[in-house]
């Protein structure tokens, strides 16, 4: 007999840690039903449609696909049996803001020089990168290589016994076995710190340091241990799945169903009332409210406890919330255009040279940011349908500080510095070819994902928010509720909440045994 057989789990939120829960307790034998809030599933990778044009509201770049394979594969699929995948080249582009520090006369293949600066293509092909490294500091291509080893051994060491197994107590961590796993990780400092130990020239600096974004911390308060972040950049590639991330949240919706899950959508759940064997999740939605053995929230952490529950079961007050550093929020454009958008690649990066400053106006003393690094994703250069025939479709990402007043005044002026720092850093003038417009930010976050202060991923990686330190998957006060997703351990990222939703499975089938 399946451990679960006979109960019945109700999962709130279908974000990808939400659908990787659902999927490992529905194979586990559970009755499973997900209650999600808006129309459509996803949570953040959510798809938005417009006069042809068909945008990834969020998440956009498909990493660690090993991670992706590894899922499938505990249900006897590939990720090819629900989506297309294609590995780009290049991964990405990248558009310094200024020419300064290069080094003149050298121009290898990927490294393009024009008086607004340098722009650079980091590839599939290592001696092509590490041409461009050399271009900017001597001997700086074999130091990447040296740089990669040890980025490959922390991922390799580092998702086997730190991220796939859940060490959520500090006696988890006195493992005599952790020492020798250990042995060689790069566990202490800051990754700046860290990089500035390979790499002098501050350019690639930031190109060791731009993954920071994804786990959304800065290179001064992120741990050194995810320069792993390096090994799934420049070893496992850059992929796109046909469609969009928002193909990739209906595919393992598929497979939910094959497994015989149930989705609510258009059903926001207001409460979530009882305990282990008598839950009940009330909801605004047709179907009314869902009773379960267990429920498993995949909403945002916060606002399930300050929301969703009585004060009496909740394991953190108000003051722990404000007091943790959250993650940025983000300022995205959603444009259709017409015509093409050479030389923009699939993913290109914007970068000013005053990095760090950069992190400071979102980090220390949050104001929108007034020389923007920011991200341009133009799926139309890889995928013919989301856009129509003469048009491209992209959008504009200006990572800014969770909590920022956003108002309508605000937003029209930041949109308008946006489209004009591109035109001058990358050559693309966008103003006069727009076709479809739609913005979203601090506030839409708040709305549509409940998302505490509007940020865009969840909890910082800070050395104070990193593995025991984050909130954990059970409940500490309310027996039979768990909890998936970017608060959670492994933390912020689409494979880190597929792994997520795997390990508080793993709990609730152990609890119910």
């Amino acid at each position: 007999m399946q451990p679960l057989s006979g109960r019945s789990v109700a999962v709130v939120g279908s974000g990808f840690g939400g659908l990787s829960t659902a999927c490992h307790l529905a194979d586990a034998g559970a009755d499973v039903t997900v209650v999600e809030k808006n129309e459509q599933v996803g949570g953040r990778a959510s798809s938005l449609e417009r006069d042809g044009f068909t945008f990834d509201m969020g998440p956009s770049w498909y990493l660690m696909p090993d991670v992706f394979e590894r899922f499938f594969a505990e249900f006897d699929r590939e990720p090819t049996d629900y989506y297309g995948l294609t590995h780009l080249d290049p991964h990405y582009r990248i558009f310094f803001k200024d020419n300064e520090g290069r080094r003149p006369g050298r121009a290898p293949p990927g490294l393009d020089v024009d008086a607004d600066g340098d722009t650079i293509d980091v590839t599939p092909d290592r001696e092509q990168v590490k041409a461009v490294f050399d271009a900017y500091e001597p001997g700086a291509g074999d130091v990447l290589d040296d740089y990669l080893a040890q980025s490959r051994e922390n991922y390799e060491v580092g998702m086997e016994h730190f991220v796939y197994e859940d060490r959520p107590r500090v006696r988890d961590w006195l493992d005599p076995s952790l020492a020798e796993y250990a042995r060689g990780l790069t566990l202490l400092g800051s990754m700046q710190d860290h990089v500035e130990k390979y790499f002098d020239h501050p350019k690639l600096q930031q190109v060791m340091q731009y993954t920071l974004v994804f786990l959304g911390g800065s290179p001064d308060t992120t741990p050194a241990l995810y320069n792993l972040m390096s090994h799934v950049d420049f070893n496992l590639g850059v992929y796109y799945p046909d469609g969009g991330m928002n193909a990739v949240a209906l595919g393992m919706a598929d497979l939910a169903e094959e497994l015989g899950v149930e989705f609510l959508t258009d059903h926001p759940v207001t409460a979530i009332k009882g305990r282990r064997g008598g839950f009940k999740v009330e909801t605004d939605g047709a179907i009314g409210d869902v009773l379960a053995d267990v429920v498993v929230s995949d909403a945002d952490y916060a606002h399930t406890e300050q929301e969703l529950l009585p004060p009496e079961k909740r394991q953190y007050d108000a003051d722990y919330w404000e007091s943790r550093t959250y993650a940025p929020s983000a300022f995205l454009l959603y444009l259709g255009v017409e015509g093409d958008v050479e030389p923009l690649a699939h993913h290109t990066l914007v970068l000013p040279s005053d990095w760090q400053g950069h992190f400071d106006q979102i980090f220390d003393d949050p104001e929108w940011p007034e020389d923007p690094a920011y991200y341009l994703c133009v799926p139309s250069k890889t995928d013919d349908d989301v856009a129509p025939e003469g048009h491209s479709n992209l959008f504009a990402l200006v990572p800014i500080a969770a909590g920022l007043d956003d108002t309508d005044e605000v937003r029209a002026e930041y949109r308008d510095l946006v489209l004009e720092d591109i035109a001058e850093n990358t050559g693309v003038d966008l103003r006069d070819r727009i076709v479809v417009e739609e913005t979203f930010s601090v506030s839409e976050f708040a709305d549509r994902y409940n998302s505490y202060q509007g940020t865009a991923l969840g909890l910082a990686h800070t050395l104070r928010q990193t593995a025991l330190f984050r909130p954990p998957h059970r409940s500490k006060a309310l027996d039979g509720l768990y909890f998936t997703g970017s608060f959670t351990t492994p933390g912020i990222g689409v494979p880190m909440c597929l792994i997520s939703g795997e390990i508080t499975a793993d709990y609730v089938v152990d609890d119910e045994r």
